[in-house]
């Protein structure tokens, strides 16, 4: 008998707004947190938009020291973390904390650091060159510092696996309790990549949206008129128990996660297969013992680019057959965009919060469906609807695949 886990605390930071409100709130009212980029002059740039976080100030969950020595990435992780303990109304006392772990991953890291660095070497020398260039960039550095700053002594790692990355935090992090080396396991992902050199490498690779005159409308999954994805930041952060521990200390309780499936598609660099997304779904509803009928909804992968709605559209018709058609599935990135490596966090998030609450989140901007995109997408209005289980995707470049299955818990 494995041991169950549920979600117990939920903390976001997205282009929504800082905090599980915010965020919640502007998804279910599919208000789009796309904006022409503030934080340094995009002009000389294909791609001007991005889903920034504006409200964010790191004053409120770190000391003014602590936030000149780290990269955003790490502010945004604890600051997510912060929020989802209070959240969960756990304190990590001396009692607990080895038994508390922390995965709390990134695709990318401290890109910030590390575009600061190489400026100011190429511009003053290597003298120049901040003693905390490396603890601030290297991407395991967000979930060591939350386990430092919250005294968090079991399991502590980092998946970087591209925009799988936090999926596959969420679902370790529930093996890790399910075989008993963990009670709670502070789980999710960080990003912090809107800066020049991302914007120009995506736009190198033709995979964002130029759609810069209507930055709102630009993240428009399975539309036929979609162009590529928008690029977002932030953090999402879940707190997983062990059921009886969490029953213990009388904990409110979001839903139970019962599955979790990887799969590689072994085929190309940045283009998805078909197959791997197939099983990948495949082992999440074998491992939570689900047949396809029992879904209730699919937060889609959904990144709004040519390639990957199709292929997650048939993918989904692969697993689930004609029940495909009944089962609705939504992109939260049409409002978010797409937060890379902490993609797969704060939609694990949205996924317990649209179980416990009974709310499906919209796809907005989808005006003008792709023929070969012909699923229940919840188009442009949020559904509710009392669900019982749940699949989160998060695939990523290398053909790195994740699916967490949750189920809204009954007692």
């Amino acid at each position: 008998m494995k041991r169950r886990v549920v979600v117990t605390g939920v903390g976001l930071i997205t282009p929504l707004g800082t905090g599980n409100e915010k965020s919640w709130k502007g998804i279910c009212e599919g208000l789009p947190g796309i904006r022409r980029i503030e934080k340094f002059d995009p002009s000389v740039l294909k791609t001007q938009i991005a889903g920034e976080v504006l409200d964010f100030d790191p004053i409120d969950f770190m000391d003014a020291k602590e936030i000149r020595r780290s990269d955003p990435f790490i502010q945004y992780a604890v600051g997510a973390t912060k929020l989802a303990l209070n959240d969960a109304g756990l304190e990590i006392t001396e009692d607990i904390s080895p038994n508390v772990g922390t995965i709390i991953s990134s695709g990318i890291g401290g890109l910030d650091s590390f575009q600061r660095n190489v400026i100011e070497m190429h511009e003053r020398g290597p003298a120049r060159v901040s003693p905390f260039f490396i603890p601030s960039m290297i991407a395991n550095m967000a979930s060591g510092c939350v386990s430092i700053f919250f005294h968090a002594k079991g399991p502590n790692s980092c998946t970087t696996t591209a925009c799988a990355a936090s999926a596959h935090a969420i679902g370790d992090s529930a093996k890790i309790i399910e075989r008993g080396d963990a009670d709670v396991m502070i789980a999710g992902g960080t990003e912090a990549p809107i800066l020049p050199v991302a914007i120009a490498g995506f736009n190198a690779m033709r995979a964002l949206s130029t759609r810069n005159e209507e930055p709102h409308r630009a993240s428009r999954p399975f539309d036929i008129d979609r162009d590529g994805f928008v690029m977002g930041e932030g953090a999402g952060v879940l707190i997983l128990e062990e059921l009886e521990f969490a029953k213990k200390r009388r904990a409110r309780i979001y839903a139970e996660i019962t599955g979790y499936g990887m799969s590689s598609d072994a085929y190309h660099i940045t283009s998805p297969s078909l197959d791997g997304p197939v099983r990948c779904m495949w082992r999440a509803l074998r491992d939570a013992g689900l047949s396809p009928e029992d879904v209730g909804y699919i937060n889609a992968h959904g990144t709004s680019t040519p390639q990957n709605d199709v292929n997650e559209t048939r993918a989904v018709k692969g697993v689930f057959n004609s029940h495909a058609y009944k089962v609705p599935l939504s992109s939260t990135k049409s409002m978010t965009g797409h937060l890379l490596g902490a993609a797969g966090g704060i939609e694990a998030g949205f996924t317990v919060l649209a179980l416990y609450n009974g709310v499906i989140p919209p796809t907005i901007n989808l005006e003008n469906p792709d023929p070969e995109c012909d699923l229940d997408y919840v188009p442009n209005e949020a559904r509710g609807i009392k669900i019982k289980t749940a699949l989160s995707n998060s695939f990523g470049f290398g053909g790195t695949n994740a699916s967490l299955a949750f189920k809204r818990f009954e007692g």
